[in-house]
């Protein structure tokens, strides 16, 4: 049996200063799809009917603290 090993990469540096931050974003920006153009249509009244949440979802929002706990 062949024992492979993996290396990860070096872990990021989160004390970066804020120039490094802008010419990672730089780097990024062309990677980000952007619409020429975005088109919303106006939706019937009678057709929005409210919003639906997964209990599983419920339970986890109702068990967050508020902002500022």
């Amino acid at each position: 049996m062949t024992n492979l090993e993996f290396h990860a990469p070096a872990p990021a540096d989160l004390e970066d200063d804020l120039a490094s931050l802008r010419g990672d974003c730089a780097r990024m920006a062309p990677h980000w799809a952007v619409p020429d153009q975005i088109v919303s249509l106006p939706v019937s009244p009678s057709l929005i009917h409210g919003v639906t949440v997964p209990p599983g979802s419920a339970r986890m929002l109702e068990a967050m603290s508020e902002y500022g706990d």
